[in-house]
């Protein structure tokens, strides 16, 4: 890490460092088909920042089967396709030379496959924000691209901010409500302002009194923690500092919030990297 200053917040993404990544539910995905790894992370990445996904993750348009029309063509795309095996040939040379047909997604299928794998909480991460949050410390906020299904829906809920993971939480800055996301540096910018108003507000309680909230919060006080490259880079860019949170392995993310904050945040379910699925479940296509 960067500074070596005592920082006042750790702010968390959510899916894929708190709860189950829903990369691994796409890596499984792929898997199970026989598609190569990382061609559905990298179409959606692709089509930024107008791709369908994107909208629905800045809360741009509704849930809909407009959506998934739309985001079932971002997954089909040829000329993607052919970009991105040419990425690969480049790094395994015995690939096959001749293009293969652009792989068959059911992109619904899939969405819903990620979104209820991923409202399980992580089994290292999720202690270890318990035991933070209870430790009175620190300012616990969160930072997460999120998107919001429709009244009724069986992954719908009435209040957003108040399931057992979210309403740990003292700030949570979620992109489908704030019309920004992530690797956007503005919501970096909000993500600040929003810890600042929560430390302002909270400054001459017990706990703001012994962490010194009456000061501005600096971006250098906050510790950031993600799974996705792109959004650390914006993340230090803002000033923060970093921790990634590798698939499978969050205990040694633990491992450095254990080292940053010196409290002992580990819980005891075993240090055993998660693995991919060889066709736990008939993927659909």
């Amino acid at each position: 890490m960067a500074s070596a200053k005592q920082p006042k917040v750790i702010l968390f993404d959510i899916g894929g460092v708190c709860v189950a990544s829903p990369f691994q539910s796409i890596l499984d995905y792929e898997l199970s088909l026989g598609i190569p790894p990382g061609w559905v992370n990298y179409s959606i990445s692709k089509s930024k920042p107008n791709g369908f996904w994107h909208r629905l993750e800045t809360g741009s348009i509704p849930m809909d089967a407009h959506f998934f029309a739309g985001f079932n063509s971002d997954l089909h795309n040829e000329d993607r396709w052919k970009a991105f095996y040419h990425d690969q040939q480049a790094k395994d040379p015995r690939l096959p030379r001749e293009l293969p047909p652009l792989p068959k997604i059911d992109g619904e299928w899939l969405f819903y496959e990620m979104m209820t794998n991923s409202r399980h909480p992580d089994p290292w991460m999720f202690p270890a924000l318990q035991a933070l949050k209870a430790s009175g410390k620190y300012i616990v906020a969160a930072l997460s691209n999120t998107v919001i299904f429709p009244d009724g829906h069986a992954l719908s809920e009435k209040d957003f901010f108040k399931d057992s993971v979210r309403s740990l939480f003292d700030v949570f800055v979620s992109s489908a409500h704030v019309g920004l996301r992530k690797p956007d540096p503005a919501i970096y910018r909000l993500a600040l302002a929003k810890v600042n108003e929560f430390a302002k507000a909270n400054a001459f309680t017990e706990r703001g009194r012994a962490a010194g909230w009456g000061d501005d919060i600096s971006a250098e006080e906050v510790v950031f923690l993600d799974d996705i490259g792109e959004n650390l880079k914006a993340g230090k860019s803002a000033g923060f500092r970093t921790i990634r949170v590798f698939l499978g392995r969050a205990f040694e993310a633990v491992d450095e919030l254990e080292a940053v904050t010196g409290l002992k945040l580990a819980g005891d379910h075993p240090r055993i990297p998660v693995k991919p699925k060889m066709g736990a479940r008939q993927a659909k296509i």
